[in-house]
């Protein structure tokens, strides 16, 4: 299998992390690749018709993309149920999603647009998304990020880790002193260390 990846990508760093924890990186090749919306890369294009990293080329059917999928695929492969808690890890991991993809447009806008073309309001928009959803794992979902490990603990891990990368100043962890804690104990995993984005 070929993966399709960017180091710095909150959703590669998902199924990375899931590589690490179900000791399957070796079954996997890495295809680092630059791409932006902008300037998608054809190797990614050619795999995922919506130009987006993940994408999983694998040898016995069609092309996986959309990190949620290639997750999914790749935890029953290894028979490691990072999904065994049903609906529960499946609204963790799109609240986690969620988390990313509005962090990411706040990159976006930041960092591709030009500056006289950004809009405050757009931002404030999306860091509002964030700051609602850790506001919401706070109060209602810490029994589970504190339970045995799934996919909705790697997708809420990855996130948060994201917001910090590129967004360190969001106050996520003002009135959210459970999820901080949790957040704490587990980027120190040997997954998460492994996965670091590097600078830039």
């Amino acid at each position: 299998m070929k993966l399709h990846y960017a180091p710095t990508s909150p959703f590669v760093r998902k199924v990375m992390v899931l590589l690490h924890e179900t000791e399957t990186l070796d079954s996997v090749e890495l295809h680092n690749v630059a791409t932006t919306p902008y300037a998608p890369s054809a190797d990614v294009r050619a795999s995922n018709p919506l130009a987006k990293i993940p994408a999983l080329e694998r040898g016995d059917g069609p092309a996986l993309y959309d990190s949620r999928v290639i997750c999914a695929y790749l935890d029953e492969r290894a028979g490691a149920g990072l999904y065994a808690a049903g609906w529960d890890t499946k609204v963790l991991e799109a609240t986690a999603d969620g988390i990313m993809e509005a962090a990411v447009l706040m990159t976006y806008e930041m960092r591709l647009r030009p500056e006289d073309k950004q809009s405050p309001e757009w931002i404030k928009a999306q860091l509002g998304k964030v700051l609602g959803a850790c506001s919401a794992l706070n109060a209602r979902w810490m029994s589970h990020l504190q339970g045995p490990l799934d996919m909705g603990q790697i997708a809420v891990g990855c996130a948060l880790a994201y917001v910090d990368f590129r967004h360190p100043d969001a106050g996520w962890r003002s009135d959210n002193e459970a999820l901080a804690d949790w957040f704490a104990a587990f980027e120190s995993r040997a997954s998460m260390q492994a996965t670091r984005p590097p600078e830039g």
